[in-house]
């Protein structure tokens, strides 16, 4: 599978799969990708309905540079390989599997899409939403560095987190930063992208500006979002501000220069960097870069 880090996942929006207007309106959100959902947001009663329109979506396209992702319900369930069965056939981007608990969950995972047909370009995601996940999180986190691995994307899934340790969603979020400390130090160490789970009271602001800004400092890739309103103020928190951004550019052109060349530290625009810097701004620059070829193509 091919490096796909530096794609832009500011905002990653779930679309319920069984609000067939909620479908069409997507396409004209300015979210980095969608998560067309069969699991959470689709009662049992209609799950082979929002099965069929969420592939018919897919497959009718017409939603840009968006990264599009269908989330199928867990393995274990009387939809789950079904579920992936049809979202191969569809062609998404991606196919987000719920309830990843261990290394074998990933293997099952692989090889239901590969059993499915899918195609090489089609990435798996992973919700790590559970203690058991956190338990087990290196090795699960290994499994990407398989020959033929498609696992590049984790969600965290705070949701199932806070219910399973009978925890509170406070807005420090104390009682989960063990959990979300561990994922993304294995994600990381394995090269993948992590992303920061919802944020509930979508009609907090302030709340969601702060959460926001929590996950973009620890380290999070971006957060996925459960309402349209949430995507701009998203995008913004997770972008690279500008001056962040001319720095990096900087700081890229001092390493490259001749005389320069074996030197591990130097001074740009009166500050001291190091070798390290310059990596850190190669993806700063690539990221900047990746949002305004996005956006432009909105």
């Amino acid at each position: 599978m091919a490096d796909l880090a530096a794609r832009p996942r500011r905002s990653v929006l779930y679309m319920p799969g069984s609000n067939g207007r909620a479908l069409e309106k997507a396409r004209e959100i300015p979210a980095d990708a969608l998560i067309l959902d069969l699991e959470d947001a689709v009662a049992p009663d209609a799950k082979e309905e929002a099965r069929n329109q969420v592939c018919a979506a897919v497959k009718l396209g017409g939603y840009g540079k968006r990264e599009i992702i269908i989330r199928v319900n867990a393995l274990d369930t009387p939809w789950g390989l079904d579920d992936i069965k049809a979202a191969v056939a569809a062609g998404p981007d991606a196919i987000l599997v719920p309830k990843i608990n261990s290394a074998a969950d990933v293997e099952r995972a692989e090889n239901a899409l590969s059993d499915a047909g899918a195609l090489g370009r089609v990435q798996l995601w992973c919700m790590i939403e559970t203690p058991l996940a956190m338990l087990n999180i290196q090795s699960i986190a290994q499994k990407a560095r398989e020959p033929g691995s498609r696992m590049c994307v984790w969600v965290m899934g705070t949701n199932d987190i806070a219910k399973e340790l009978r925890a509170a969603h406070t807005p420090d979020r104390v009682p989960m930063l063990a959990s979300l400390g561990l994922a993304l130090l294995a994600a990381r160490a394995y090269g993948l992208v992590i992303l920061d789970g919802v944020y509930n009271d979508i009609k907090n602001d302030e709340g969601f500006a702060a959460i926001c800004e929590h996950g973009r400092d620890m380290g999070f890739d971006g957060k996925t979002l459960i309402h349209p309103s949430q995507v701009g103020p998203c995008n913004t928190i997770f972008s690279p501000d500008p001056e962040t951004v001319d720095f990096a550019r900087k700081t890229i052109e001092a390493f490259e220069q001749p005389e320069n060349k074996g030197k591990g530290v130097l001074k740009v625009d009166g500050k001291m960097v190091e070798i390290l810097h310059a990596e850190i701004a190669k993806r700063t620059v690539a990221i900047a870069d990746a949002i305004r070829e996005l956006e432009a193509a909105s």
